[in-house]
């Protein structure tokens, strides 16, 4: 279950039912959190042979959820009841994926590093005595708001907030191998969103315009920084418990439209680059040849860069998300040529381009 629900309350069998008829019906990739506050090696061990005797194939395991939160947390004691945990799962079924630790708020920048009582950071600690049993290396984050008491956020906030995120995947790497010495670690955020407050209506919350433009960029540097997994929180959430979920009561939020423009991304990335501040641009090739690009702009105002392309037909389509188009398509945006773009303040462009035709 998303959040420490699952480390307050013991998931029951049809729980798990409920995902796996949900998983199934939206075509996603399930994954489950077993408990670790307050819970047992058997009671782990008998959710995975659940999985296992109903055939539902559930490859992606998690233990607890942020226990760099738990009141009683020490990396020491993590390690003792993550391993006993972990053990007694991979008896039942050795081929299941561990993701952990899964701290809070980590970003692997100077003076931002989250400890224990004993100076021990979690990534690190956790891998030393427990990394022989991690598949996946993966931490959590929401940047705001900063103060409990002052939860108002800014675009410019959340604009130059996203520059947090590139390398944050390399960061985590890093410590990884340094703890380890192992280069085949995958890396995940496995929670992530502006905002773990449930404010609503501002410029800059997790239910705004620009909450989605930061996130396409903020995805497009996690993807192509090398993470194996990126879950954002959450899929839904009602008006009077948040703005974090992709769908409200009645309708989508506008973040839900960034997924309607990466889902058309390809599958082999390419190298793409920007030099305007606030623009970036990411690329990809799709199996058949087809060239993926998404280019976010940040800035209030519309930005006309120059486009460069290498290796890309006759443009096929182009989409965009802004204050009035929600991932729908729209004429072609660059000059006749092909030579410059012009992309609207606070949006987000799709352009797919056709195979490069040979010369006869």
């Amino acid at each position: 279950p998303g959040g420490n629900y699952g480390d307050v309350n013991n998931v029951r069998p049809f729980d798990i039912d409920m995902l796996m008829t949900i998983a199934k019906l939206i075509g996603a990739e399930p994954s489950i959190h077993v408990r670790l506050q307050n819970g047992t090696p058997d009671a782990a061990a008998e959710m995975v042979r659940y999985t296992v005797d109903k055939g539902y194939d559930v490859r992606h395991w998690y233990i607890g959820n942020e226990p760099s939160l738990y009141a009683d947390y020490s990396v020491e004691r993590l390690n003792r009841e993550w391993r006993a945990i972990a053990l007694a799962m991979l008896e039942v079924d050795p081929d299941i994926v561990l993701i952990g630790p899964e701290p809070h708020q980590w970003t692997g920048l100077p003076d931002s590093t989250l400890v224990d009582a004993s100076g021990t950071e979690g990534v690190d600690g956790v891998l030393r005595a427990n990394g022989d049993l991690v598949d996946v290396v993966a931490v959590h984050r929401y940047p705001f708001p900063r103060s409990d008491s002052d939860p108002s956020t800014t675009v410019a906030d959340l604009r130059a907030n996203t520059l947090e995120w590139t390398g944050l995947v390399s960061r985590l790497r890093a410590v990884a191998e340094n703890a380890t010495g192992r280069t085949d670690y995958r890396y995940g955020v496995t929670e992530a969103n502006s905002h773990w407050s449930a404010t609503t209506g501002g410029e800059a919350t997790n239910d705004s315009l620009f909450n989605a433009i930061w996130w396409a960029d903020v995805l497009g540097k996690l993807i192509t920084d090398g993470a194996y997994m990126v879950n954002y929180f959450d899929l839904q959430s009602p008006e009077g418990r948040g703005g974090w979920g992709l769908l409200g009561s009645n309708a989508p939020r506008p973040t839900y439209y960034v997924y309607q423009l990466y889902q058309r991304f390809g599958s082999e990335l390419v190298a793409a680059t920007s030099t305007v501040e606030f623009v970036s641009a990411y690329a990809a090739l799709h199996d058949d040849g087809r060239l993926s690009v998404i280019i976010t702009n940040l800035n209030d105002d519309a930005r006309s860069p120059g486009l460069e392309l290498e290796g890309a037909g006759a443009l096929e389509s182009a989409l965009l998300l802004d204050g009035t188009h929600r991932a729908t398509e729209v004429a072609d945006p660059r000059s006749a040529d092909g030579a410059v773009i012009t992309l609207p303040g606070r949006s987000v462009t799709l352009l797919v381009f056709a195979p490069p035709t040979e010369a006869p």
